[in-house]
């Protein structure tokens, strides 16, 4: 048992820091490892610093999205699609247009050029960029048109235009945008067709969900292709790599439930090392 503490007493905080954080071991397995209480292992790892990354690329494609923790604790992070470097994080408890602003706009004032982002569609957000270009995730944009047509759409025409957008990742530009204009000349009539509500007597389009799923992809057309409009940047179309590092991120805390806030922060801020 001494010989256990001596171990203990000898390692130190950045070294159980790792263990805990890249190793996955928890409080609980540190403590039996080293003859402890967990107290003890929390302590020392309450000492240890968070590792920060201070050297940038010079250009960038910003990838951009919120993850949440909770209903009201978020984090907002923005990361190059080349390295995979997180470029900046905020915490934040909702998500707003004006908080990915200022996220660039602290990425630019760190003298990195921003050549292009990549982000879900968040209604408004692409319009605060009107001189960098903007790529719509296209698997976000897959996932508009099934909350909107559900995975098993029973209606012809739906089943037919969510299994288009599924298409998305793998077309080009110029065929995809032939191909919606083929399924709207054939389901125009259908897709305008008009039903009398029983209680009020007004007229409603009889398949607005249809008509919303369309529309969405006719609305944010001009930002799904960005990645070919510019071949020469290397923009990626979706928000994967991101969205891998969130799950990656989520996985990893599963290891260490109940943590309060400041430590599942440091945490999260070692994961990120920014």
């Amino acid at each position: 048992m001494c010989g256990r503490h001596f171990t203990l007493a000898k390692l130190s905080s950045g070294q159980l820091w790792s263990s805990y954080t890249q190793g996955k071991q928890t409080y609980a397995q540190l403590a039996a490892q080293y003859g402890c209480s967990i107290r003890t292992v929390q302590r020392k790892i309450d000492k240890a610093s968070v590792s920060k990354v201070n050297e940038f690329p010079s250009v960038v494609n910003v990838l951009m999205d919120t993850t949440y923790f909770g209903r009201t604790f978020g984090v907002m992070v923005f990361m190059d699609s080349f390295t995979g470097h997180v470029l900046y994080k905020q915490y934040v408890k909702n998500e707003t247009n004006s908080l990915y602003y200022q996220g660039i706009e602290e990425i630019v004032r760190r003298g990195i050029t921003v050549q292009s982002i990549i982000c879900d569609g968040r209604k408004g957000v692409i319009e605060l960029f009107p001189d960098i270009p903007c790529q719509l995730c296209q698997f976000h944009q897959i996932q508009i048109i099934t909350r909107h047509l559900t995975r098993k759409p029973k209606l012809e025409a739906a089943v037919e235009l969510r299994s288009l957008a599924c298409q998305l990742t793998k077309a080009d530009k110029e065929s995809f945008i032939r191909k919606l204009q083929m399924w709207k000349d054939k389901w125009d009539k259908f897709l305008n067709e008009r039903s009398i509500s029983s209680a009020t007597g007004k007229s409603f389009y009889t398949h607005q969900r249809l008509r919303s799923a369309y529309f969405s992809l006719k609305r944010n057309m001009s930002h799904l292709f960005v990645f070919q409009d510019y071949q020469e940047l290397g923009i990626p179309n979706t928000t994967n790599m991101l969205d891998g590092t969130f799950s990656d991120l989520k996985n990893k805390l599963r290891n260490h439930n109940g943590l309060n806030i400041n430590r599942k922060k440091k945490f999260i801020d070692e994961f990120f090392k920014a």
